[in-house]
């Protein structure tokens, strides 16, 4: 089982920028792969990688995820070769369509067909990550532009026509769309007992081009709390689901929600999201059931964790994203060896 560790969020500001350097060297020293950078309205996913880039040697750069509407695809696989080349080939792309509320809030882009503006949006990238002139008609992306006096171009660093491309997708279209063109899938609200409902859709995808999901990396995200308070521990991520499942996203658009729905818990799903909308936090979070936040997490004692990663394995899961936990870096740090000691011990062979 590989592990990442992921930095940011969709609010974080940069602030006690040192301590999550400090947190990635470690992770780094610990052998582990891959350090993910998201973005939203806070700190975009870019920039820090590329500080990490210079404060690293071996981990990979991932970003997770460069929201589409933020960047032309043009823009995007330029960062993409200039990452890699400053980076020396240690970058891999990670892109999603993000939600309404922040594509149009924040960036005033339509959020309407986002899956096929996706699929075109890739096209171009990859195009310009094989180092071919950018000649393009699609429905969302026509280049050069008509009637201006515009040609076209290619980039002027060296190709990488085999940087992987990871997509943060949910929906079963989404998801089979990864199955034909990402190279890996950067997943979340994933249930090990309901996995078929997000791979299936990709395996589909997958044998639509003649691959299989081997041919995908699956990373998933993993709240990994291993601790002997397993009550304390479960009102901790009681909280986060409900956030999850009320907030992440608007009323009608929940990609989250709509996930846990499928993997069987629709009425709770439901229930959650109705008393977060109207205001009522407190008893939206006494709403969610105590196992699905176990199915949900990989939480309580060394014990409990390994169940949950051997079960996460044994239904596809190439690798798992740790977020940092702890209140200072020393914490988080050991907080990361102790879950990275209790995984390796879980998938050992």
């Amino acid at each position: 089982m590989k592990i990442s560790v992921s930095v940011g969020s969709a609010y974080y500001d940069g602030e006690r920028w040192a301590d999550v350097v400090e947190y990635v060297k470690a992770a780094e020293r610990l052998g582990v792969e891959t350090v993910w950078s998201a973005e939203a309205w806070g700190m975009e996913a870019v920039s820090s990688l590329g500080y990490l880039a210079a404060a690293t040697d071996r981990i990979t750069l991932g970003s997770g995820i460069m929201q589409i509407s933020a960047r032309t695809p043009a823009m995007t696989a330029m960062t993409a070769l200039s990452m890699a080349q400053l980076s020396e080939d240690r970058f891999v792309l990670g892109l999603g369509v993000s939600g309404p509320q922040v594509v149009e809030g924040l960036h005033g882009e339509a959020f309407a067909r986002p899956l096929h503006r996706l699929r075109e949006y890739v096209e171009v990238v990859r195009m310009m990550l094989r180092g071919e002139r950018v000649a393009y008609a699609g429905e969302h992306y026509v280049l050069p532009r008509p009637g201006g006096e515009g040609k076209s171009l290619r980039s002027s660093i060296r190709p990488r026509p085999d940087l992987p491309i990871y997509l943060a997708t949910l929906g079963p279209n989404a998801l089979e769309l990864t199955g034909e063109i990402a190279d890996g899938w950067l997943g979340t609200s994933f249930i090990p007992e309901a996995a078929d409902v997000l791979l299936d859709p990709i395996r589909a995808g997958a044998a639509m081009v003649g691959r299989t999901l081997d041919d995908i990396d699956i990373q998933i995200n993993a709240n990994v709390v291993v601790t002997d308070d397993v009550d304390t521990a479960i009102e901790r991520a009681r909280k986060a689901m409900a956030f999850t499942l009320g907030a992440m996203g608007s009323a009608t658009t929940n990609f989250y929600n709509a996930a846990y729905a499928r993997a069987g818990w629709a009425d709770a799903a439901a229930r959650v999201q109705r008393l977060w909308v109207a205001g009522d936090k407190a008893g939206a979070t006494r709403a969610v059931p105590d196992e699905l936040v176990l199915q949900a997490s990989m939480l309580g004692t060394e014990d409990m964790v390994a169940e949950r990663v051997r079960a996460c394995a044994a239904a596809g899961v190439d690798g798992l994203r740790l977020a940092p936990r702890g209140t200072t870096s020393q914490e988080q740090i050991e907080d990361l060896e102790r879950s990275v000691a209790v995984i390796r011990r879980a998938t050992a062979r």
